[in-house]
């Protein structure tokens, strides 16, 4: 038995069947901004729907219909989930060891103002990670970092997710940019080029926006030369590397740059007023503020050096993960002849299975009549949740806790976290039910029938509707890079202009999708609060998209002497 994907599916009409492909997405958004339910209650109630209208309306067999959410929710739990895992548990062993005590104190000694602590763990650190890793990494981290230093958890993560804007286009070592090229023909060093002509606008406009967020406009403009610094030196290092050497190093190079510049800036240069929290405000007045403020000064370059050593490391083993040639032989596919890399190449072929999905794989056929392949892709030794998890086995060593405490921390860990991985499942066993029966093409070609006047203002949308479907640029581009050169084509945009619109767009999407909202809520240990992180970022992401929408229509009828 098979299946043939029917993108008019409903009455035979692509307006109708649009209507009713929303109807999972409307349902996500009810249920999280208005419902408030807790997030794995809501991520189940959606998948639900989105099976009956899979099943009902376009008329996919059951049978893979709950085949594909088995893909999904698996490949929830493998890598996402896995990251999260191990992510929380790193940060956890340094907070139960008390190095984070001294991690915060060495963060406060370079500025205590809360604006600018911000700028640097979820601005710069966490795009840095974001390059390195992907894929839920760096929310997880950063907004624990920040926590750690004090921020509401909430404010924290909804922070850290806008901050992630900035580089998600550019993640994972250039991923989303180079799987385009495949199913588009376009390269990716052009791609690449047209994506660094626009991001770099929102790269030097995130900071503002997130110490306004925080403080409203006076105090933002009270650190202007602060943020101009930290969003400056990124965009400008962005439009640099992605234009003359290519879509894998943006975000490192950026990050590193953008990191390096403030913290010497701020040697130099500091805001007249620092800005606290409320709380805090209250507390600085006391005996107690200023002795904690004192012991900051108590730590030698040593102990500091040793409580980021964590963080180093495993930005140091990340970093390994994402080279492609090393990750050809995590994942069993090197074919070279370097010793060191066969030998783990044979490792990685033997921790790599890729079983197909039964009654599923190859059971799908696309518009054309071509097969689609359904595989459960688990990549153990590739994925990075699995190079977090080496950074925490030396951190057992580096801090100096025992096997004993380092596997109870572990399992404190798996206890805490059970909803959202539960949450992170359904949310992308959602994902694959509406790729694989058509609704997400429905939407696309839907947007793609604007015109030649309006779709270069709705193509960013295409983007922001694919990450928000699939929580991933990558995703995203493979769903929907295609559908994007051949409306462009067809009415006179450039194509280059259209597929890297796709991948800006998308960026803007990350901040609400349900996997990254399970993601940070998991890493601040608000499980079951994901309706009110929602809330937090919807209207951002409605407000980013929209100025990307006008950017791209504005190099496509006004400023096209800005496309490669």
């Amino acid at each position: 038995m098979t299946f043939t994907q029917n993108f008019t599916a409903v009455g035979d009409n692509l307006a109708l069947s649009a209507i009713v492909a929303l109807i999972p997405i409307l349902y996500f958004f009810w249920a999280l901004a208005v419902k408030r339910m807790k997030g794995h209650i809501a991520g189940l109630s959606t998948l639900a729907i989105a099976l009956l209208v899979a099943i009902i309306a376009y008329k996919m067999p059951a049978s893979m219909a709950f085949m594909s959410a088995t893909q999904g929710a698996i490949y929830g739990i493998l890598p996402i989930g896995w990251i999260i895992i191990t992510s929380v548990f790193l940060y956890k062993l340094t907070v139960k060891t008390g190095q984070f005590d001294i991690i915060r104190n060495s963060v406060l000694s370079i500025t205590e103002d809360r604006r600018l602590q911000a700028l640097l763990v979820a601005f710069s650190f966490g795009a840095f990670l974001e390059g390195a890793a992907g894929f839920g990494a760096p929310v997880a981290i950063s907004a624990a970092l920040l926590v750690g230093l004090g921020f509401n958890p909430l404010y924290a993560a909804g922070l850290c997710l806008i901050a992630n804007t900035a580089p998600v286009a550019f993640g994972a070592i250039g991923i989303p940019i180079i799987a385009v090229e495949g199913p588009t023909g376009v390269p990716a060093i052009e791609i690449s080029k047209m994506v660094g002509r626009q991001l770099p606008f929102l790269s030097v406009f995130i900071p503002f926006y997130l110490v306004f967020i925080m403080t409203g406009f006076k105090k933002s403009m009270e650190v202007l030369p602060a943020i101009l610094v930290s969003g400056v030196t990124f965009a400008l290092t962005q439009y640099l590397t992605s234009n003359f050497i290519g879509p894998e190093l943006p975000d490192i190079l950026s990050a590193l740059v953008s990191l390096f510049a403030l913290a010497i800036f701020l040697k130099f240069w500091k805001p007249k007023n620092t800005y606290r929290f409320a709380a805090e405000q209250e507390l600085a007045a006391t005996s107690t503020a200023r002795k904690l403020h004192s012991n900051q000064e108590h730590y030698s370059g040593g102990q500091i050096f040793k409580a980021w050593s964590p963080f180093l490391v495993l930005t140091g083993i990340i970093s390994v993960w994402g080279i492609p040639t090393i990750k050809l032989a995590l994942t069993g596919h090197y074919e070279g002849t370097n010793a060191i890399l066969k030998a783990i190449n044979s490792i990685g072929h033997a921790l790599t299975f890729m079983p197909e999905v039964s009654l599923l794989n190859n059971k799908i056929l696309n518009s054309a009549g071509a097969p689609i392949s359904a595989v459960y892709k688990l990549e153990v030794l590739g994925a990075a949740g699995t190079a977090i998890l080496i950074a925490c086995i030396i951190t057992k060593f580096i801090v100096g806790i025992s096997w004993k405490n380092w596997a109870i921390t572990f399992g404190e860990t798996l206890n805490e976290l059970k909803y959202p991985v539960l949450t992170i499942g359904s949310v992308v066993g959602f994902a694959y039910v509406t790729n694989a029966s058509g609704m997400s093409t429905t939407l696309g070609m839907s947007l793609a029938k604007t015109g030649s006047l309006l779709f270069p203002f709705f193509s960013p949308f295409l983007g922001w509707l694919g990450v928000f479907i699939t929580g991933s640029d990558t995703s995203a581009n493979l769903l929907f890079g295609n559908l994007q050169k051949i409306t462009a084509t067809s009415i006179g945009m450039d194509p280059v202009l259209a597929i890297a619109a796709n991948s800006s767009g998308g960026v803007t999407g990350k901040m609400i999708s349900p996997q990254s909202i399970a993601v940070a809520c998991a890493a601040v240990g608000l499980a079951g609060k994901e309706s009110d992180l929602f809330r937090f970022t919807v209207k951002h992401s409605f407000i980013l998209v929209i100025l990307v929408g006008i950017m791209t229509f504005l190099q496509s009828h006004v400023l096209s002497f800005m496309i490669p």
